[in-house]
């Protein structure tokens, strides 16, 4: 059950320092793509939305550019340099926050965030000094002497420790000044707990798995999905008629808030349900005065753009524009190379069309003009 109480005030730090090579990518882990992004912007967006302030990144030496380039676009983040192990990374992440009453730590490996875990975690905190999220053992266990099994371990009392981990900030930013241990300390609850803090046990999710392996870059996304979209606008005189765009000499254009180009409309829709984000009103809602008028370019290369950010590309698009005029054969070839270049697919991956409907309904009537797209997109592997 999602849980939707309000969350208290709380800092982060996301812990993306590491070299993470053994994920097999040509970089470090933290910065390599992920189902459309990279990995570090994944975690790093789930805490900016949960309300995250100040948000820090602890960084690899000369990371500076990796990260600004992965995390291009978003605001209230800072970052710090990393010490040579992962407890000093996290000190040094902390005394850059500065000052905060609760804050989350978390490393970057771990993309997907759910709000529910970050809600349990933040919520423990108001009777202990720490939590972290936890999972139970499942599989039986054994003790391994050379490679023969010299015994067993009860799972009952185990469990699967997570990130994020949840601190009162005085109580973790003083234990980790204080830590004499090993700087290659597995979890910061380890270091709070040496300094006799207790550490509250929460819920935590199988989706915050760790990226640890080069086979955990393989997608678990469908192959293909496939979008459907449709849109109509009214015909009136004394506007543009702008049509899969581009403009088209005609004695009325079409109606609407934007341009209203039905047919980058339609596709618009096609494509956000191929990747299952709303619809075109959702993302640009006509009741916003700043789309009025807006050109219907800027929907579809938005569309295209969420469709990479959800690990897809383009595929194809099947585009019926249904009308009685203008007619539609002479300004197709155009149209294709519009679309395409919008998309960034070739002109071969878009079929434009155009039908009547017998001069029925107020398409023959000359009333409108409607259109239907059809899009596949293709995982990204």
């Amino acid at each position: 059950m999602q849980d939707s109480s309000p969350l208290p005030p709380f800092s982060a730090v996301v812990v993306a320092a590491g070299k993470g090579m053994r994920a097999g990518q040509p970089l470090p882990k933290q910065f390599a793509t992920w189902r459309g992004k990279p990995v570090l912007r994944h975690s790093v967006e789930a805490l900016l939305d949960a309300g995250a302030a100040p948000l820090v990144v602890v960084i690899p030496k000369n990371g500076e550019e990796a990260t600004a380039e992965a995390l291009s676009g978003l605001h209230g983040w800072t970052s710090v340099v990393g010490g040579e192990a992962r407890q000093q990374s996290v000190a040094n992440g902390l005394e850059a926050l500065g000052s905060s009453d609760r804050v989350l730590i978390h490393d970057a490996a771990r993309p997907i965030l759910p709000r529910a875990v970050v809600s349990r975690l933040l919520h423990a905190l108001d009777d202990h000094p720490g939590a972290i999220p936890v999972l139970p053992v499942v599989d039986s266990l054994a003790l391994d002497e050379g490679g023969i099994m010299a015994g067993s371990a009860q799972r009952d009392a185990l469990r699967r420790v997570q990130t994020p981990q949840a601190f009162r900030f005085a109580d973790i930013t003083t234990a980790h000044r204080a830590w004499q241990g090993d700087a290659l300390a597995g979890d910061d609850a380890q270091v709070l707990a040496a300094a006799g803090g207790s550490i509250a046990l929460v819920e935590g999710d199988e989706r915050l798995k760790k990226l640890t392996y080069a086979e955990d870059f393989v997608s678990e996304l469908p192959p293909v999905r496939i979008g459907s979209g449709y849109d109509v606008h009214k015909l009136v005189a004394g506007e543009e008629l702008w049509l899969g765009g581009i403009r088209i000499e005609h004695d009325k254009g079409l109606s609407g808030h934007s341009d209203a180009d039905v047919a980058l409309h339609a596709i618009v829709d096609a494509l956000l349900g191929a990747i299952g984000n709303g619809d075109i009103g959702s993302h640009f809602p006509p009741s916003d005065p700043q789309w009025k008028g807006a050109s219907s370019d800027r929907f579809l290369v938005h569309a295209a753009k969420l469709v990479g950010e959800a690990g897809y590309r383009t595929g194809n698009v099947d585009l019926t524009i249904i009308c009685e005029a203008p007619k539609i054969g002479p300004h197709r070839e155009a149209m294709r190379q519009r679309v395409a270049e919008l998309l960034g697919v070739d002109s071969g991956a878009i079929s434009v069309k155009a039908t009547t409907t017998e001069r029925l309904g107020f398409t023959g009537r000359g009333e409108g003009i409607a259109a239907q797209a059809a899009a596949t997109v293709i995982r990204n592997d």
